[in-house]
């Protein structure tokens, strides 16, 4: 089979609406964290820190459902979101390297996993706002 793993697709592809970060968070690594002692997740390949970055699609059709999606992103230090939007609540985001992953979820439904080497804010010439160790899976 030709296709292994994740598959590198370009952001406008995903989000061609756009998409506006909310959060970062540490991803929790379930078989090692107990209730009492979390501990994050690490990238597969590269050992280092995975981060995941909620965002919501600006796609007006959108199902409910698919409007809020997280992005993993493999980094050492918790990844820095853009300024907000002048007078609104919004961060607008692109993610660098971006790669999904097709999978059938626990209802038997097609879903998708996504993650990315970089987030950084659109039209910031290419540069990422936060650089990360170019870890090729983060979920």
């Amino acid at each position: 089979m030709a296709i292994q793993g994740a598959i590198r697709v370009q952001f406008g592809d995903v989000f061609p609406h756009g998409a506006f970060a909310v959060a970062v968070e540490a991803v929790r690594d379930f078989d090692k964290s107990t209730r009492e002692h979390p501990v994050q997740a690490r990238d597969k390949e590269s050992g280092v820190l995975v981060w995941a970055v909620e965002v919501l699609d600006a796609d007006p059709e959108a199902r409910a459902a698919d409007r809020s999606v997280k992005v993993k992103i493999a980094a050492d230090h918790q990844p820095e979101l853009p300024d907000l939007m002048a007078g609104t609540p919004f961060r607008p985001v692109e993610f660098e390297g971006l790669r999904v992953r097709p999978y059938v979820n626990s209802q038997g439904r097609l879903a998708y996993s996504y993650n990315a080497s970089a987030v950084r804010g659109p039209n910031a010439g290419g540069k990422p706002a936060a650089a990360v160790n170019g870890s090729k899976s983060a979920g």
